[in-house]
């Protein structure tokens, strides 16, 4: 599987919880330690700890692991590293605050739709 057939499979496990604004970023030409990132929103902690364990639980069910996880306590910002692609699940004001999109902005968009 390559590494942006992850990254939609990502988004779309993202999307089975109702995250928002899901942006993927192909990151090859702009960064050295992975492909894509995956980016999107939840409106509170609760929400943004279910996008994760749905993701992390399908991520295993396909035999895709996840070799990194950190913020899952807090759940302000969790981030979960699959080795060429990671997912950043944000609360809204924090992803505003720290604008990903905006500081990568040299990396291509990749379609992605619901």
């Amino acid at each position: 599987m390559t590494s942006r057939q992850i990254a939609l499979k990502i988004a779309g496990f993202a999307s089975d919880k109702k995250a928002e604004d899901i942006v993927i970023l192909d990151m090859k030409d702009v960064a050295n330690f992975c492909d894509c990132f995956v980016i999107c929103s939840g409106n509170n902690d609760r929400q943004v700890r279910a996008i994760a364990d749905n993701i992390l639980d399908e991520m295993k069910k396909k035999g895709l692991p996840i070799s990194y996880k950190t913020g899952l306590k807090s759940a302000d910002w969790i981030v979960l590293d699959a080795g060429d692609v990671v997912c950043h699940i944000f609360q809204k004001q924090l992803r505003e605050f720290y604008n990903l999109e905006h500081l990568w902005q040299e990396a291509e968009q990749i379609p992605y739709t619901d």
